[in-house]
């Protein structure tokens, strides 16, 4: 498996994309913020959404969309989330149409995703000057524009590709994200679109991308919010020409293996890109009874309010670590719990045996004042292990949401 360089949607064979300023926000005039996705053969396709009880329109439209395992295009937009609006599922409906009768698909064959500020009425008057607009100009370098289209508060990009070999044939798989608030990822607001060329059935898919996502996207949280719109959609078009995956064989694994890699990728990019964060926080739990005693300890790590402020602050204040692994809900033994701290600036030793450490504040502060830190928890009592995918909490935080809709 190898990383394509500058690789991202549009990567695989039979992909293009486009991006363009559509003004879903009347004040937007410059923006990129409708984009679309298009195989040229339909795909394929699979889904994980939002857990949450209150959806937009749109999950629940791609959600009926994808029933029946196939897909060949995506729309989305940013600005507007299309969620809590009485004319929400006509919109999105409208979106699907304009989309399919630029492409010339079936409408039912069109994935719709929508981010942005809740309980505001969607205008469509934006899709319908700009999506026939897109279709003349979707191209295989239009994918950086489709992963610019669906920022919001994202101060960068976030895409990326990988090769791997399938039955002798090159396959690529290509992603694109945005998020950035709103994430506690549950399947914040998280969008991400996934693309490849490789052959597998859509039960095979579907598998292959709930394993990925549970110990990627499922492990990032920014702020303990789970928003009404995390979609995560792959389509699959079968050109590199691979026999088809139908079982969970070798060919199934070396698939899911390369989809969870380049997910974690993707997971550690929306988490360093959290609003208002300087650090990338990655707790790597061991020696958990279980690997999902493993992940809960984990993500109550990274979830924690003091421990994410305390990153910010650059302060080794372990415990408020032991604080979190002891109301995660895992059956511990806190009296066998070690833990350290981890950087390009060195790595420090903080608490033994459920004990705090004396240890040097200076070294402690040169380690902490990267900007990525792992936080490396033992529990010395098995063989589970899993690591988290968080941020700081600093005060541009609560400026960019204090009056996120004003």
């Amino acid at each position: 498996m190898k990383f394509i360089e500058n690789g991202n949607v549009t990567s695989p064979g039979g992909f293009t994309a486009a991006g363009a300023v559509g003004g879903v926000k009347p004040s937007n005039t410059t923006k990129r913020d409708i984009m679309m996705i298009a195989s040229d053969t339909v795909c394929t396709a699979a889904g994980v959404f939002t857990k949450n009880l209150v959806k937009s329109s749109a999950v629940v439209l791609t959600k009926k969309n994808l029933e029946n395992g196939t897909a060949q295009a995506v729309i989305a937009n940013s600005g507007n989330a299309n969620t809590c609006n009485a004319d929400g599922m006509e919109k999105a409906g409208r979106m699907c149409e304009l989309a399919a009768d630029a492409l010339g698909i079936d409408k039912s064959d069109v994935i719709v995703a929508s981010t942005g500020v809740i309980g505001q009425v969607l205008p469509i008057e934006p899709f319908e000057r700009t999506v026939p607009q897109l279709a003349g100009i979707m191209s295989k370098e239009g994918g950086t524009d489709a992963a610019e289209a669906i920022m919001t508060t994202d101060t960068v990009k976030k895409e990326a590709a990988v090769e791997i070999e399938l039955d002798g044939k090159k396959v690529t798989i290509g992603v694109i994200a945005k998020g950035s608030g709103m994430i506690h990822i549950n399947m914040g607001t998280m969008l991400s679109f996934v693309t490849t060329d490789a052959a597998i059935s859509a039960e095979m898919l579907h598998s292959a991308l709930t394993e990925a996502v549970d110990v990627s996207y499922n492990m990032v949280s920014i702020d303990g919010d789970t928003s009404t719109n995390d979609t995560l959609v792959i389509l699959a078009n079968g050109k590199a020409g691979n026999e088809e995956i139908t079982t969970r064989g070798a060919d199934y694994r070396t698939f899911t293996d390369a989809l969870t890699a380049l997910c974690r990728v993707m997971a550690k990019k929306l988490a360093a890109d959290g609003e208002g964060a300087t650090k990338l926080m990655i707790c790597k739990v061991s020696g958990a009874k279980t690997t999902g005693d493993a992940k809960t300890a984990a993500k109550s790590v990274i979830c924690s309010s003091l421990v994410k402020a305390m990153i910010f602050g650059e302060d080794a204040n372990a415990g408020r670590i032991l604080c979190a692994l002891g109301y995660s809900g895992c059956d511990i033994d806190v009296d066998l719990i070690d833990v350290s701290f981890s950087s390009d600036g060195g790595s420090i030793s903080v608490c033994e045996k459920g004990s705090m450490l004396a240890f040097d504040e200076e070294l402690a502060k040169k380690v902490l004042c990267e900007k990525e830190i792992t936080i490396l928890v033992e529990l010395n009592e098995g063989s589970g292990e899993a690591e988290a995918y968080g941020c700081d909490l600093t005060y541009d935080y609560v400026k960019i949401n204090g009056d996120y809709r004003t």
